[in-house]
């Protein structure tokens, strides 16, 4: 009983360990369509189908914490605009993001992965950026619609949108998430074993 909550944290802290490297490695890729892709978000979802949905909200909190930084100090240009509108804000939609895409990825494993662990696998994969983004998207249009508009600059809100944060960003995310799936479940049943 004891070795597994050791291994259940040593794991968990290997995956944020993981979210961090990969969030410091996603900023350093030269944003599409003003945005970093998250390559984050495959250890998210695999610690959250390992561990359980609250472990995936704590990775995406781990998440959020690194985005929350990179926002502070300049290293997301974006995310620094929307610091300097509301600094408290843009904690909370950063975290809340984060966290309720890793809550959202755990969640939706649990419920399929008595049905198939596979299928399980790849909605969570799906389920996370589409959270994640969709979250960022409306609290955007909700908290920062000067910001989102002046990142669109001039350009139609709408026609940014979906150029900008969904064709560049969101589904070049998803696509990453779902390719990795598959691979993601082996490496689930093989450390599962």
């Amino acid at each position: 009983m004891k070795n597994e909550k050791i291994k259940r944290m040593v794991g968990i802290a290997l995956m944020m360990a993981m979210v961090v490297v990969l969030q410091f490695v996603s900023a350093l890729i030269p944003p599409v369509g003003g945005f970093s892709l998250s390559l984050v978000l495959i250890p998210i979802v695999l610690g959250a189908a390992a561990f359980s949905p609250g472990a995936g909200a704590l990775l995406g909190g781990t998440f959020g914490v690194v985005v929350f930084i990179n926002c502070v100090n300049g290293s997301d240009v974006g995310g620094a605009m929307v610091f300097h509108a509301n600094p408290v804000l843009c904690f909370l939609v950063v975290m809340g993001k984060g966290i309720l895409a890793g809550l959202a990825s755990g969640t939706v494993y649990k419920v399929l992965k008595g049905k198939n662990a596979y299928l399980a696998m790849l909605c969570a994969a799906i389920v996370c950026p589409v959270v994640n983004t969709g979250t960022f998207v409306l609290c955007m249009l909700l908290f920062f619609l000067d910001v989102l508009q002046a990142w669109a600059n001039g350009a139609q809100l709408a026609g940014y949108i979906m150029t900008g944060l969904v064709i560049a960003n969101f589904l070049p995310e998803l696509a990453i998430n779902v390719a990795f799936s598959p691979a993601g479940q082996r490496i689930l049943h093989s450390v599962q074993k």
